[in-house]
């Protein structure tokens, strides 16, 4: 797919002491993100490449956006993206994606970002501020959660943890 215009990359990585299967499957178990998750507060869909997702992000400020991006990769347990276009994608077009890769001591490397293309990328540095410091909390929320157990709820400063109305 070609977009017209500048492109930029946001990219967050952790650590994790857990195996990348453990870690795949909290990523990908879309109905418990409220128990953990400070930045993504929902995912609904199916978990298949080509699904339609509607993706609710919890921005600074307590400001919430819903994204309909379409899943694209899934390979459990190393790789899960999926993307979405403005305009057909002549204005923008991103593709947030997750890898995992094993690393020492059966411990899980989690890169998490996205990939920006299009004429609107030149204005959106706030918007990139915003999202990688979603990123980032919600990698070491993840990391908690691994190490931690499904006690380790939510940073301080989002939801409290449990069903969302």
């Amino acid at each position: 797919m070609h977009v017209p215009g500048e492109s930029m990359q946001l990219r967050t990585e952790v650590e994790i002491d857990a195996p990348c299967d453990g870690v795949w499957q909290v990523l990908t178990d879309f109905q418990r993100y409220p128990e953990w998750n400070p930045f993504i507060a929902t995912v609904v869909g199916q978990l298949r490449p080509g699904a339609k997702l509607e993706v609710t992000l919890l921005l600074p400020g307590g400001r919430e956006r819903v994204q309909r991006p379409t899943l694209v990769v899934i390979e459990p347990p190393l790789e899960l993206r999926w993307h979405a276009r403005v305009m057909f994608g002549m204005l923008l077009a991103w593709e947030h994606f997750f890898k995992l890769s094993p690393s020492e001591g059966g411990r899980t490397r989690l890169a998490q970002g996205r990939n920006y293309r299009g004429v609107l990328v030149k204005y959106l540095a706030p918007e990139f501020t915003a999202m990688t410091r979603g990123f980032a909390g919600m990698n070491q929320a993840l990391k908690r959660r691994m190490e931690q157990g499904p006690r380790a709820g939510r940073t301080k400063g989002g939801p409290p943890p449990g069903p969302r109305d």
